[in-house]
């Protein structure tokens, strides 16, 4: 007889080997994919490849699509591992961008040593408001954070449209575009070798999330909700505080990624180029096991492969929709692993009627 047992914890061993087993089987399953889809697997794999690590441009602008990634992945880290599903990494990247653009529009003129810190400030208000919002929606009135960030995400999005759409922030004499003008010079993010102040932020902020959750009380305390909140309630911790104060950490990184889009790359803002870099970057963080850097291997995985599905949709007939759905192949093997690593194998024989 065979039986699932379930088990405490697996040992770092058993869960890298199954890890890797499952992005193994991925891109197994991937591969079947672009098959499926009638193009040159070679030839498609190798324009992936070429478009993302081919030359040092190439890997430059892979780190650039990797940074909002990072960020958002960092969000779902922070939640997630206190036991909060917060599903509205989408709407607080735009609100985030949108709080920086706000102050962008206030201060012009100012110089960019104060320009930029007040944008980045701004944002990260913005962004930790709306999800805090949420927060006190789940610890005073009990509703359940999925639906409050999900309706949350669109009644944001829509104020952006609204805005943009003929509203106060459309470029004047655009109606083509939805766009607000050009950011002026000094509320731009410095560039340093080619890589704009968001790396650097993405990489600090990564080692700061993980010191955090390791080594601080608030890390115990958001561990700890994660496991069981009823044991830390009675323990004296004031869950609905730490809950809040999750919620903003994960909208204010949340937020950092609109930053880096808008006052990074775009330099004006787009609902376009803020669209699912939320979601994605709840894909990023549970592939990266929702430990900090793996979160940030997982990201620069992901901006790799987006930044190489343009040219090899471009070069080749596999169209650069196969990307996302390669990723969320990769996701549901790395979960299908994740949940068989609770699990072990127990082989014996079947007990009779009579023992």
């Amino acid at each position: 007889m065979i039986a699932f047992e379930r088990r405490e914890s697996a040992g770092w061993v058993a869960q890298s080997v199954a890890y890797v087993l499952a992005i193994v089987a991925g891109l197994i399953a991937s591969v079947l994919l672009i098959m499926i889809a009638g193009a040159d697997v070679a030839e498609g794999l190798g324009a992936l490849w070429q478009g993302a690590f081919g030359d040092a441009e190439a890997v430059g602008q892979s780190l650039v699509a990797a940074i909002p990634l990072v960020f958002t992945g960092l969000a779902t880290v922070v939640a997630f591992r206190a036991g909060i599903w917060n599903i509205g990494q989408e709407g607080q990247v735009f609100a985030g961008a949108m709080a920086g653009y706000w102050m962008s529009m206030q201060l012009q003129g100012a110089p960019a040593i104060v320009a930029v810190p007040a944008v980045v400030i701004a944002a990260i208000v913005g962004g930790a408001a709306v999800a805090a919002a949420c927060a006190v929606l789940k610890t005073r009135f009990e509703v359940n954070e999925i639906i409050s960030t999900m309706m949350l995400n669109y009644i944001v999005v829509y104020l952006l449209s609204y805005l943009l759409a003929g509203g106060p922030w459309i470029e004047a004499g655009s109606t083509a575009y939805h766009q607000t003008p050009l950011i002026a010079d000094n509320f731009h993010l410095p560039e340093l070798y080619g890589l704009h102040l968001g790396a650097p932020l993405a990489l600090l902020a990564t080692a700061a999330v993980a010191f955090v959750i390791a080594r601080t009380p608030l890390g115990f305390e958001l561990r700890g909700l994660g496991f069981n909140p009823i044991a830390m309630r009675y323990k004296g911790v004031r869950v609905a505080t730490t809950i809040i104060m999750a919620m903003a950490i994960s909208g204010a990184l949340s937020a950092m990624a609109g930053v880096s889009e808008v006052f990074g790359i775009n330099f004006r803002l787009r609902a376009e180029v803020l669209n699912g870099l939320g979601y994605t970057g709840i894909i990023v963080g549970m592939i990266g096991a929702l430990n900090p850097w793996g979160t940030l291997v997982a990201a620069l995985a992901f901006g790799a492969m987006a930044n190489g599905a343009l040219y090899m949709s471009v070069l080749t007939d596999v169209p650069s929709a196969l990307v996302p759905a390669m990723q969320g192949i990769l996701l549901l093997f790395v979960l299908g692993a994740t949940v068989l690593t609770r699990y072990r194998l127990r082989f014996g024989r079947k007990e009779g009627r009579h023992g």
